[in-house]
């Protein structure tokens, strides 16, 4: 613990926890603290001035980054006949109907991102209290439920990355890996701010954009001046 302690404080140095610092600053000290074995995923958190508790100020939707997320995305398609086959063309890494409806019922959730065409939503949905939580239910507004699927599978491989605001009117996401170029990074993170942004719903009043912050996994927390991530 001694030894874990001692890192943590030496990457922590130089991070003024009160100072608001420009993006291209702000991504380059969390690159220079990702020193994990690994490679460590950048992440941005937006708090925003809103109370998703009412209908009119939930904000959530999705973003396909530019640069992509870095991340090995596996996809599971609810689908039949030639959906289903238009799916695995495309990549999917998991197509069924029924049968798949029984494997995550089962608990078995070998996937990180889920899609389904509309027919096949009235068995999805007796799924939605084990999805639901895991934010993986499909959604048309986000472009998880559609007759389209070839083209939903290919943007969840390429670098689609879903959003919802938290209760603490929060909306956070992975917008790529620490070994990312920082010009990569940086417009990938633009990239979900203006997403975000798009997004407001018109219940928001006030400053809607109040606190950002990126960081790697096992790095500290940079804040960051919105108006760098916003313009």
């Amino acid at each position: 613990m001694a030894k874990l302690a001692k890192r943590i404080e030496k990457i922590r140095v130089g991070v003024d926890p009160t100072q608001l610092y420009g993006l291209t600053v702000g991504i380059s000290m969390v690159k220079e603290r990702a020193v994990a074995k690994f490679d460590e995923t950048v992440e941005v958190s937006m708090n925003l001035g809103v109370d998703p508790r009412h209908a009119d100020q939930m904000v959530r939707g999705v973003v396909n980054l530019p640069n992509g997320t870095g991340r090995d995305v596996r996809v599971a398609v609810f689908a039949r006949g030639a959906k289903a086959d238009e799916a695995r063309a495309a990549g999917a890494d998991i197509v069924g109907a029924e049968d798949l409806v029984e494997i995550v019922q089962n608990g078995k959730i070998d996937f990180d991102r889920c899609i389904a065409t509309p027919d096949m939503m009235p068995l999805v949905g007796r799924l939605g209290k084990v999805l639901g939580p895991r934010g993986m239910m499909p959604n048309p507004k986000v472009g998880t439920v559609t007759m389209d699927v070839a083209g939903a599978v290919k943007a969840s491989k390429g670098g689609a990355v879903e959003f919802r605001v938290e209760k603490a009117g929060i909306v956070h996401a992975g917008i790529g890996k620490a070994s990312f170029d920082a010009k990569a990074l940086e417009e990938n993170i633009k990239a979900f701010a203006d997403a975000v942004i798009k997004a407001k719903p018109t219940g928001a009043k006030g400053n809607y954009v109040k606190r950002v912050a990126i960081s790697s996994t096992m790095g500290p927390g940079v804040r960051i001046d919105p108006t760098t991530v916003t313009a």
